[in-house]
């Protein structure tokens, strides 16, 4: 008969076999966060997976069960330890199993590759007694960040945007607990006894209860969160985003995160911003760089111009002679900081851009070659002479 061979626990949660409590129970709750059949609705692998995450951290995180699994490759509560099986009868724990009518030969072929006789144990006694017990409860992360995008203006002057998304909160029904209302009825599986016989293969096991754990009584679960504690709400409100944000930045919303574990307090909620680019204003920080584009008379005699600033129009003074790519700086013209940053203000950069005319006629000609006349050197003499070093 085919049997199917469990994965190993060390390999299901990807540590060595000499790592420690600290190293399984980080390994276990990585590994459970992304499997987690909250995190991953309708995914029965995902589940599947979860479940035996669960299994092995079970073992491999109970020091007595760990040493069992690591000298037979499968735990089960009716092996002693090493070193108990002197100690004369099965303890307290340890379960009654009626090998009637069952051969055992060829037993010995097949427990060298894991399989047969070996699966049937791992099949009935893996994580006996422990059924029922509530699994631990998986901690996923206690802050969540939530993306908008907003335009350049809303950026730089504040405003509010609405938001909504979906929670861990605590279950309003049992706040908690995860106890339904009620007392404990008699588990039907077992008819109150906490045992069950199995049987395979000719072997008869009389185990405990896989649904009341032993104990012969069932609890009544919170039917709002099924005895988990919590429960996955939408949460829908108004966040007031400062003036001065930029792509990347968050706001922080307190208490308004998932609850980690049932019974914990809440993290806090970020509001992540995206903003988009402005046709004309470059921002670079709290700066905003621009551009103005000025006529050769104006670059050669001097002039004031007015250029574009976030606060309207602005007054520059263009000194006589300024080149192209000349830049001059607007004090406190950019973005007003974010509180956390001071209450201070960046600057505007405006490149100066000298613009020939579109249309030269005869006069115009004339000037622009008596022009060149006041030129003393060739303007691009410079730049010859540094390619040349």
């Amino acid at each position: 008969m085919a049997t199917t061979t469990k994965a190993d626990y060390y390999d299901l949660l990807g540590v060595r076999r000499k790592a420690n409590s600290k190293e399984i129970r980080q390994a276990y709750r990585k590994l459970a966060r992304k499997y987690h059949p909250d995190l991953n609705p309708g995914d029965k692998s995902a589940e599947e997976k979860f479940k035996q995450l669960q299994e092995a951290y079970d073992v491999l995180s109970d020091a007595k069960k760990r040493e069992v699994y690591d000298r037979h490759g499968f735990y089960s509560e009716h092996i002693p330890p090493p070193g108990a099986e002197s100690a004369g009868g099965p303890g307290p724990g340890d379960y009654p199993v009626d090998f009637g009518g069952f051969d055992f030969s060829g037993a010995g072929a097949s427990s060298g590759t894991g399989g047969g006789f070996r699966d049937v144990f791992s099949q009935f006694f893996s994580g006996l007694g422990g059924a029922a017990q509530r699994p631990e409860a998986v901690e996923v992360p206690a802050d969540l960040e939530y993306q908008v995008d907003i335009d350049f203006w809303r950026a730089i002057r504040g405003t509010v945007e609405k938001v909504s998304y979906t929670r861990l909160e605590t279950c309003g029904v049992c706040r908690g607990s995860g106890k339904g209302g009620g007392p404990e009825q008699t588990c039907s599986t077992c008819g109150g006894t906490g045992r069950r016989a199995q049987s395979t293969m000719g072997m008869r096991f009389n185990t405990a209860c896989p649904r009341c754990g032993g104990t012969g009584k069932l609890a009544h679960p919170c039917p709002a969160c099924a005895g988990e504690g919590r429960v996955r709400g939408t949460e829908s409100m108004e966040v007031r985003i400062p003036a001065g944000v930029d792509t990347g930045s968050r706001v922080r919303v307190p208490g308004r995160g998932n609850v980690p574990v049932p019974g914990a307090a809440p993290g806090d909620l970020y509001i992540v911003t995206r903003v988009a680019p402005h046709a004309y204003f470059n921002r670079r920080g709290d700066d905003i760089y621009t551009s103005v584009p000025v006529t050769v008379a104006e670059a050669a005699l001097g002039a004031k111009v007015e250029v574009p600033t976030i606060d309207g129009r602005a007054l520059l003074r263009i000194p006589p002679g300024t080149p192209s790519g000349q830049k001059f700086r607007l004090r406190e013209k950019g973005v007003v900081s974010l509180p956390a940053h001071g209450k201070k203000r960046g600057d505007q950069y405006v490149e100066v851009q000298i613009v020939p005319p579109s249309s030269v006629d005869e006069r115009a000609r004339q000037l622009l070659k008596d022009l060149s006349r006041f030129y003393e050197q060739d303007p691009r003499r410079e730049i010859f002479e540094k390619a040349q070093k």
